[in-house]
């Protein structure tokens, strides 16, 4: 069965509702970067990043998977699919896919500010949290996420996966992130490679041999019809 990895971004989410951080109305019109998305910004007051973080958990609960999430989990049936997503939150575990790396981390978890293996998942019921709230260390709670300034610890687990591709995906990223951005480049001479995005998209690699310019509904339609 060929390997079929992915490489997802904000723009395969924003159909079913989140907030992009980038565009017209992303969240960085609201937010500076530097306050929420930062380490320097989590020292410096982490009262607002921790509002920043219940805020997008609380969105997350009203958002479903949609076609593009579903059509990606369709394709299991046929291929060994491998999702490296640059997003946080869990539409593609709830679609169906069974093999996914979060590059960023996950907008569920939490973990001890103290120690980054001491992480848990909050429930529907309990998305919340705030400071004082510890963990069983006694140190602060802090979003699970990978923020400016800090190591990508799945980074090396999704390039090996990238270099095992038969066939290498992209949809609904700028490839302007890195690392995220440079996984492209791993990506073996004369292995198929498909960018689906509505808009233009520069590769800065020159790996690209097929654009799809759609939204990721229709663009996984329309490569599960190709491939």
């Amino acid at each position: 069965m060929k390997k079929l990895v992915v490489l997802t971004g904000a723009g395969i989410s924003a159909e079913s509702g989140l907030a992009t951080f980038r565009g017209s109305n992303g969240l960085w019109g609201k937010y500076r970067v530097e306050d929420v998305a930062s380490i320097e910004g989590w020292y410096r007051n982490p009262e607002l990043v921790l509002q920043f973080y219940n805020e997008r958990r609380k969105e997350l609960l009203n958002c479903e998977p949609n076609a593009g999430h579903i059509g990606l989990a369709n394709l299991e049936s046929k291929f060994d699919v491998r999702i490296i997503t640059q997003n946080v939150d869990d539409l593609h575990e709830r679609a169906g896919s069974s093999n996914i790396i979060h590059l960023h981390g996950r907008l569920k978890w939490v973990r001890s500010e103290r120690n980054e293996n001491l992480r848990f998942e909050l429930s529907e019921d309990n998305f919340e949290i705030y400071l004082g709230d510890k963990a069983s260390d006694g140190a602060q709670l802090r979003p699970d996420i990978v923020w400016f300034g800090e190591a990508v610890p799945m980074l090396l687990p999704a390039i090996e996966w990238v270099e095992d591709a038969d066939i290498f995906v992209i949809i609904g990223t700028s490839l302007n992130v890195y690392p995220a951005a440079g996984l492209l480049q791993y990506v073996r001479n004369g292995v198929p490679v498909y960018l689906i995005d509505p808009n233009d998209v520069i590769d800065p690699y020159g790996k690209v041999t097929t654009f799809i310019k759609s939204v990721a509904s229709e663009g996984v339609k329309i490569l599960s019809e190709t491939i």
